[in-house]
């Protein structure tokens, strides 16, 4: 039954696809979220990886309130001192390697994108960028451009010049990286390809190659920062570390918040010829930020992170079913293979019609997403993959 929102839903704001799930939630909290009947869902994709702590976790509604009762919006970014903005800096900056010690709030991760592909060419004087094929790092249109898909580029040409898309993961990129280079931009994991880590011998390579040729090195953590792969950062694995770091999604809390994060001396040559070489009107929005810190202080203090890799092993070992051609994870950032996007599909509507929100992921769709919040229970993952093996043969 439609409700009056679903009608206006679809009649006033703007649509994504064709065919939107177009369920209306009146409620979230922790895994779960509520329509209007009284329905419950299961929630297990968390927002894309942006309720790591779960929806409404306690402590970051008690920190929005309390920010709300002090200042909203004040002035655009970088002007005055916002006590939320700094202090989520200064505890970011104190849990990354020392050369990330100069953080730039954005609005969301892909004006992360827009920012450090702009302070690259600050920094470089140059201005190539080599991306990767099957990347994802926004939708704007520089963060387009550095997309690897050209079935999501084509349709926005003309875009920016200079970008060189490469295989990810191959030694035949590493030699398309010159003196010409001003960065290269690389997610940590490939999370829309549906999942795919690099070799560590490769990011290390990639580390070398920047380091021989002056080019920067951007990691994307917009999707896998925050615990999500069972360490507070991707990188951390791979015993690399970029000169900028890219965040979203998880960073807010649950609020829209993104970072591009550098050496306070790289990040400085935004600060003239010309000055405010990029400005932006609410990033680092003080709701936003305080949301931030109470939900990474959860992540910090609490067991969730320690945990991510048993339940990985356990989302590992339950999800076996003939239909299933394979499973790759990166902790609990996993794809789930099927045939084809049509059978996916089917799969992923039985689960919603049986409780359980999932999705597909932008170039692999025939492969499932599962990325729940960190604060999913062993109970919780033994009934989501009940449903979706019950769901496979519906």
């Amino acid at each position: 039954m439609h409700t009056q929102n679903h009608r206006l839903f679809l009649q006033h704001v703007a649509q994504t696809s064709p065919a939107p799930l177009a369920i209306e939630i009146v409620k979230a909290e922790g895994l779960y979220l509520h329509d209007p009947a009284g329905r419950t869902y299961l929630d297990l994709i968390g927002g894309i990886s942006v309720c790591n702590t779960g929806h409404r976790h306690p402590r970051v509604v008690q920190a929005v309130k309390d920010q709300a009762d002090r200042y909203l919006h004040l002035l655009v970014y970088g002007e005055l001192i916002q006590s939320p903005q700094v202090e989520y800096a200064t505890l970011l900056a104190t849990h990354l390697p020392s050369t990330l010690n100069a953080v730039y709030f954005t609005n969301s991760g892909a004006e992360a994108t827009e920012g450090a592909m702009k302070l690259a060419k600050r920094v470089t004087g140059r201005t190539e960028i080599v991306a990767f094929n099957q990347s994802y790092h926004g939708s704007t249109q520089g963060a387009l451009s550095v997309m690897g898909d050209e079935h999501w580029r084509n349709a926005f040409r003309p875009l920016l010049p200079g970008i060189r898309h490469v295989g990810y993961n191959t030694v035949a990129a590493l030699d398309v990286i010159t003196d010409q280079t001003a960065c290269v931009i690389a997610e940590t994991v490939q999370a829309e390809r549906g999942v795919y880590a690099p070799d560590r011998e490769w990011l290390q390579a990639l580390r070398e190659r920047c380091d021989r040729t002056g080019a920067l090195l951007v990691l994307d953590e917009i999707q896998v920062g925050f615990g999500r792969t069972g360490s507070l950062w991707g990188f951390t694995g791979y015993d690399v570390i970029p000169d900028i770091l890219l965040l979203g999604k998880a960073l807010g809390g649950g609020l829209p918040l993104g970072a591009f994060i550098a050496d306070r001396n790289t990040m400085a040559t935004l600060t003239d010829r010309p000055v405010l070489g990029h400005i932006t009107t609410f990033g680092g929005h003080p709701l936003s930020c305080a949301a931030g810190i109470a939900s990474m202080k959860v992540l910090l203090e609490e067991h969730w992170i320690a945990a991510v890799s048993e339940k990985e092993r356990l989302f590992r070992q339950l999800l076996v079913h003939p239909a299933i051609l394979g499973v790759r994870s990166a902790g609990l950032l996993i794809a789930v293979e099927f045939e084809s996007f049509e059978q996916n599909k089917r799969t992923i509507d039985a689960c919603i019609a049986n409780g359980l929100l999932t999705d597909w992921f932008l170039f692999a769709p025939q492969c499932m997403r599962i990325a729940p919040p960190l604060t999913i229970t062993e109970e919780e993952i033994r009934k989501a993959c009940a449903i979706i093996l019950a769901a496979i043969s519906i």
